[in-house]
């Protein structure tokens, strides 16, 4: 038997707050539904590809009401994509809805993530095995992956591992592209008229997958209070040697919502964030200037330190280099196949990049050092992008922002000292063991699946609401996935996608760092937020983000 810890012991013993109505019993709660939906953007495209499962209405679970069938169901359900704290917890809470509807049904986990259904790779997960992972972080109950879903014959294969397991309904696990193959996956088995349902999980740490009736992704509350200890932890450092300049780059590839978040709990001297600087089409040489100018006018004060927070994505969202990497994207797209680039050395494929880019972004493209270059042209992520976690953005920054200081100090403009550090927090915060919110809001995303199945719904995705609430007083529902789908450029051709939630710049949320952003430049604000607390008074251990307190604040 594996070792563990004893913060593991006790937190195997904690027991998750059930979201609202779903605390009277899996079987004794009553469905309503709202009016038709309508996808976010692209009406005709999303509606003509999704004839079966587009336009469903909202679903909420009211107060006691007419029993929902406990009739025998096995369940299949499935991790995919990165991990994020709370996953077992989803599993656990969607577990315990389907044995105590009905104690014979079963649930299977399809192990290492998509592919598990179409290779037939899968387990049955008991109550030896579920007790063992509750309230605990990763995904190493069954594994995740991230295989997509969308081929004609992965849902036949598919569809026969179900049979197999007598299975009428899967959960798919995962953020917006792996709930964009449940909404393909459910799409299919209606089309098909085989009887299996899909549900789908919001899980990201990234914050992006959300919206009116998806307030937060589950594992953002655990990964931004994880990121918030560690910087408190620098700026401790940072406050008591008085040296050094810290950078650090925070995951969230394509919006910002971590590095707001982070920067919210602990007031950093600089804060970049993507989706201001897509706004004001600052450059990267903007960028370089606007930091220096920080760095300067705290080293007048004798203070030769600081924090500056940086999101991962930050290089998609300057235009330049937007426009240069979409550019590439759609390139290496056809050049992954040409064997002459293949083999060619490194310099060769920079020639034969530049020579097929525009003159500003070929300009660009030559401009920046080779490491960044490599970077740029490393093998593309599953969806054909760039692998912006890859590019080293913080060093990149820290190598322009010397050359601006010696040249500000030529000047006489700079006459202090700069020293760095770099750092890149990102899989430190994927697994975490999840904080209370975490624990409890996942286990109510899992049992909510159930109950969505029991329903008979087919391409919804788990809702739980009013989360800056008790839990006894969260709302449990189903938003149709369809209803947050767009069209996008994927590998060169435009596919559906579920449209990421960027940080709004008009927002409470942005606003509250905005009005802040020059106070925090020039003093040492520094807040030290420490560990995530489990133990103690609720208003330490059971606090949201402050995110989800300003966005919900009425």
């Amino acid at each position: 038997m594996r070792e563990i810890s004893p913060l593991q012991k006790e937190r195997l013993n904690y027991n998750p707050k059930l979201a609202g109505v779903l605390a009277k019993g899996i079987n004794n709660i009553k469905l309503a539904l709202g009016a038709n939906t309508t996808s976010v953007q692209d009406k005709e495209e999303i509606e003509k590809l999704f004839g079966h499962v587009y336009g469903k209405p909202i679903a909420k679970f009211d107060a006691v009401g007419d029993a929902l069938s406990n009739q025998k169901r096995n369940v299949g359900v499935i991790l995919s994509g990165g991990q994020a704290p709370g996953g077992h917890n989803v599993i656990a809470g969607l577990f315990d809805a389907i044995k105590i509807s009905n104690p014979e049904n079963k649930l299977y986990g399809f192990l290492g993530g998509p592919s598990g259904i179409v290779d037939g790779k899968y387990i049955e997960l008991t109550s030896e095995i579920m007790d063992k992972y509750r309230n605990t972080g990763g995904f190493d109950i069954i594994g995740s992956g991230r295989t997509k879903l969308e081929e004609e014959d992965q849902f036949e294969k598919a569809l026969e591992v179900c049979k197999k397991l007598d299975i009428t309904a899967i959960v798919i696990i995962g953020g917006d592209d792996s709930n964009t193959n449940a909404c393909l996956l459910a799409e299919w088995m209606a089309k098909n008229n085989t009887g299996i349902s899909v549900i789908g999980c919001p899980k990201t740490i990234d914050g992006d997958l959300k919206n009116d009736q998806i307030e937060i992704s589950f594992g953002f509350d655990t990964a931004t209070k994880t990121y918030a200890e560690l910087i408190g932890n620098i700026q401790r450092d940072a406050n008591s040697a008085k040296k050094y300049w810290h950078f650090i780059k925070l995951m969230g590839r394509s919006a910002s919502h971590v590095c707001l978040e982070a920067a919210l709990q602990t007031q950093p001297n600089i804060t970049l964030i993507g989706e201001e600087v897509e706004n004001k089409k600052q450059s990267l040489k903007e960028i370089v200037d606007y930091m220096a100018d920080i760095i300067a006018r705290r080293s007048d004060n004798g203070k030769n330190f600081g924090i500056a927070l940086i999101p991962e994505g930050l290089i998609e969202f300057i235009p330049e280099m937007k426009v240069m990497i979409a550019s590439l994207n759609d390139l290496l797209a056809g050049l992954e196949k040409d064997e002459s680039y293949k083999n060619a050395s490194s310099n060769e494929k920079y020639s034969i990049i530049t020579s097929k880019l525009d003159d500003s972004s070929s300009k660009l493209f030559n401009s920046l050092p080779s490491t960044i270059k490599a970077q740029l042209l490393m093998d593309r992520d599953p969806h054909g992008n760039v692998q912006v976690s890859k590019i080293e953005t913080e060093k990149l920054l820290i190598e322009m922002i010397k050359v601006k200081l010696d040249e500000m100090k030529k000047e006489g403009k700079f006459k202090g000292k700069f020293a760095d550090q770099a750092h890149f927090f990102g899989y430190e915060g994927r697994c975490a063991a999840p904080s209370n919110f975490d624990a409890d809001y996942c286990y109510s995303l899992g049992y909510n699946a159930f109950a969505l199945i029991q329903s008979g719904l087919n391409g919804y995705l788990s809702s739980i609401k009013n989360t800056t609430k008790p839990a006894s007083e969260w709302v449990a529902g189903g938003v149709p996935l369809t209803m947050m789908m767009n069209m996008e450029r994927r590998h060169g051709a435009m596919k559906p996608v579920i449209k990421k939630a960027l940080v709004e710049l008009d927002g409470p949320v942005f606003k509250a760092l905005q009005n802040n952003r020059e106070k925090w430049a020039m003093n040492d604000c520094y807040i030290f937020p420490g560990a995530i607390q489990y133990f103690g008074p609720s208003s330490v251990c059971d606090i949201t983000t402050i995110t989800l307190q300003l966005e919900q604040a009425k």
